[in-house]
């Protein structure tokens, strides 16, 4: 207990220096926001992938997927990886730092209101990250629980306040510098965390060969014909894999608190060393989450299960980590604490920043008073501990009560936010034809989509055919429909101010100077 609780505090300890380091970086809005835009590969790097890879995924994801799909579910990690990270930085990643910075926008709301000269659609865009990124904040919290209680036998309650007050403190002290540096140290911790608990636990088993053996001796209920289908190649229920790698993959895409960062780096140079870095990561991290998930069903006696006999999914990684050595279930805390305040960080100051530059400060401007920088600054910070303290309230509302639907939200959040936005960004970043109007259609769908599914779920009703009654596959539904949508709207629909649209596609051939011997190493590799 004593090894547990003084890495604990030297955790802790760090996080709040590297707040007090970096509160010089944090004394304007672009400092605080973006980290003035001059974040390199490695901080951006690794900023993006713990802001990917949360408790959710460590502990509910996994344990969940492992348990369906058995050592198949390492394609859910690999397809973070390569869909989510390698393609989102490849695709996204130079276009987007170079339009946001010619827009100079600072969240993905303002992107939308200048990109097709709509203040409208900034507010619409800025009232779905609040609603949807609330319950999502709050779900960061549920893979704690059971680990805190395994760990240390405290409260829900004050894993939750002690997560809460430590993040908020080097938020609000150093912004997003604070938190990229902070991110660079817990993805540090949760590439040599993941590695060792796999170890640990396939060492537990007999090694791997022992392990793979033992979970192909257990029959799957969705395919007992199929020998061996916890270890199989695509595992028992292939499509509804495909619908997981598409949705926790793809939906990166269309989610700000990910995106925001492209509009941080550095510059192109960055990107391109920023694009290995963030593959790699997400390679060892996602697939040793979903690798190690996979085993889960080796725990099947220890595991706790629903009064229906369906196993409580949460509680499905902490069973196997039960019987690890004290130092190792110390280190798995402080893998989870990492996963999650590095998350949290990137998501309250995403939901602070642009519920203060898109909404409040525009509206204050339409009513001949201008809201100065220090008081903008002032605005985001309290709207950071506001998003803080509401999460952390209801993830304890959650804990404390029969009130399940906090949980159930998770992925009506992703499924909204990505159905909504990555369609419009997309297309807004390459195609000039796209016009408000596809915006418009694509907001309401991707969100009406998700609505339609979480109101199913809640009332017990069917939500268009057994597939999509899980808020997954709605969320896979919610994105393709937007990127079949948008370009069909937008060739029925007029373009706002095309001769600003051919500016804004111009910042993409701007020229730049370099030094001879890097023109050199260019050509050579070309």
């Amino acid at each position: 207990m004593v090894l547990k609780i003084l890495l604990l505090v030297c955790f802790f300890a760090v996080m709040v220096a590297v707040g007090i380091y970096c509160r010089k970086t944090a004394l304007n809005v672009q400092g605080f926001v973006l980290g003035s835009r001059n974040v390199g590969s490695w901080l951006t790097a690794f900023a993006f992938g713990t802001s990917y890879f949360s408790a959710v995924i460590f502990v509910g994801y996994a344990g969940q997927f492992g348990w369906k799909y058995g050592v198949a579910s390492t394609w859910i990690g690999l397809g973070n990886a390569f869909i989510g990270s390698l393609l989102a930085w490849r695709i996204l990643g130079r276009r987007t730092r170079l339009m946001s910075h010619y827009l100079q926008s600072a969240t993905m709301p303002d992107f939308f209101g200048q990109r097709f000269g709509s203040r409208a659609l900034s507010v619409a865009a800025s009232a779905i990250v609040f609603v949807f990124l609330i319950p999502y904040t709050a779900s960061l919290y549920n893979g704690l629980s059971r680990l805190f209680g395994m760990a240390f036998g405290i409260d829900y309650l004050w894993c939750v306040v002690g997560m809460a007050v430590l993040t908020g403190i080097y938020v609000l002290l150093g912004g997003y510098m604070a938190t990229a540096v902070n991110d660079f140290i817990q993805g540090m911790v949760m590439l040599f965390g993941i590695t060792a608990v796999i170890l640990s636990v396939l060492h537990g088993n007999g090694g791997f060969t022992a392990a793979l053996e033992s979970l192909s001796q257990i029959p799957a209920e969705s395919a007992p014909s199929l020998q061996g289908a916890f270890t199989s190649f695509f595992g028992p229920q292939p499509i509804y894999l495909l619908g997981v790698v598409l949705l926790t993959s793809l939906g990166t895409w269309g989610l700000p608190q990910m995106v925001g960062k492209f509009y941080a780096i550095k510059d192109e140079g960055a990107i391109r060393k920023g694009t290995v870095i963030s593959t790699i990561f997400a390679v060892i991290v996602a697939g040793g989450c979903y690798f190690l998930g996979g085993f889960g069903r080796l725990y099947s006696s220890v595991v706790e299960y629903t009064p229906k006999g369906t196993p409580v999914y949460d509680s499905i990684v902490p069973s196997m980590l039960e019987t690890l050595p004290d130092l190792m279930i110390g280190v798995v805390i402080i893998l989870v604490l990492s996963a999650s305040m590095s998350t949290l960080s990137s998501l309250v100051l995403t939901s602070g920043s642009t519920l203060t530059l898109d909404i409040i400060a525009p509206a204050l401007k339409r009513t001949g008073r201008t809201m100065q920088e220090k008081a903008q600054l002032r605005c985001i910070r309290l709207l950071v501990v506001f998003f803080i303290v509401v999460s952390s309230v209801l993830a304890i509302v959650q804990a404390k009560s029969s009130v399940t639907f906090i949980a159930q939200l998770m992925g009506i959040s992703w499924g909204a936010l990505a159905g909504a936005f990555l369609a419009p960004f997309l297309y807004g970043l390459y195609w000039k034809r796209t016009t408000p109007a596809a915006v418009w259609v694509s907001f309401l769908t991707g969100v009406g989509i998700m609505c339609g599914c979480m109101y199913c779920t809640f009332t017990g009703h069917q939500f268009i055919s057994p597939y999509f009654t899980s808020p997954i596959n709605a969320g896979v539904l919610s994105m393709l429909s937007g990127l079949v949508i948008v370009p069909l709207v937008s060739v029925l629909t007029p373009v706002r101010n095309a001769e600003a649209v051919d500016g804004m596609f111009k910042s993409y051939e701007h020229t730049v100077t370099v030094r001879a011997a890097t023109s050199l190493e260019d050509e050579e590799t070309a």
